[in-house]
């Protein structure tokens, strides 16, 4: 396996899955930019140049209107038997024709035959990230719908939260810390939709710390219902190791 012609623009040939790619890399970061075209073949795998087993994966069919699909590895015991539609409110799926039930490796990421990560002759970009400790953390937690909410430690301090409820219909709930300068952040837009910005101010938001998130909402079953089950991705403020509370 590995990657050869390297272009600064297109990325890197990839050889590592049965399906070739191109790889734009940024292993410091945990980002990689990778495009294949599908083959219709459950099984298929893709390079993705990472060097480590990616955490979070974001597909897209170029070639057809189709929804986003989401991989994330703490999205319930068996992350790659489901998937979420990072455009659409739906709660987790279990579904085989999208990672093929198969977990990412340090080289590639499987698809099964899904229109949506394989169909056919269609261009495919996914967007791979995996866990760069004191700049990026890819996490779950459970909600318990009180103002003294659950403690989410991410070791690092957050610049930029995105949270999912997996058991449930929710939006997919962004928060950042430049909108909401202070605690506690409450600014909040949805990636799955065109809404213009809204606040929690009624039922509070988030603090943003020097190690983590803490959830202060007593109502909002989006980010904190009791015993409901989330997933996150959170990106640092300064991608150090050490960085300080507000």
């Amino acid at each position: 396996g590995g990657q050869a012609n390297t272009n600064s623009t297109l990325g890197s040939s990839n050889f590592d899955g049965s399906i070739q790619s191109t790889a734009k890399v940024n292993a410091s970061a945990g980002f990689s930019i990778t495009g294949y075209k599908g083959n219709n073949s459950a099984g298929a795998t893709i390079g993705h140049g990472l060097g480590v087993a990616p955490s979070v994966l974001i597909v897209k069919n170029r070639d057809s209107t189709r929804g986003w699909m989401v991989y994330h590895h703490k999205n319930t015991s068996a992350p790659a038997t489901e998937y979420l539609w990072l455009d659409q409110t739906s709660a987790t799926s279990d579904y085989d024709g999208s990672w093929n039930d198969t977990a990412p490796s340090s080289t590639v990421f499987s698809i099964g035959n899904s229109n949506e990560t394989n169909e056919n002759n269609s261009d495919h970009i996914a967007y791979c990230f995996s866990e760069v400790a004191g700049y990026s953390k890819f996490g779950s937690y459970t909600g318990n719908g009180s103002s003294d909410g659950t403690f989410v430690f991410t070791g690092l301090r957050p610049a930029w939260v995105m949270i999912k409820r997996t058991d449930s219909s929710n939006d997919w709930h962004i928060n950042d810390s430049k909108r909401d300068i202070d605690n506690t952040v409450i600014e909040y837009l949805y990636a799955n939709s065109n809404a213009a910005e809204n606040n929690l101010s009624s039922g509070g938001g988030l603090d943003f710390l020097s190690n983590g998130f803490k959830i202060r909402n007593t109502s909002a079953a989006v980010i904190n219902g009791n015993g409901a089950n989330y997933i996150y991705l959170a990106f640092a403020e300064s991608p150090f190791k050490y960085s300080r509370a507000r």
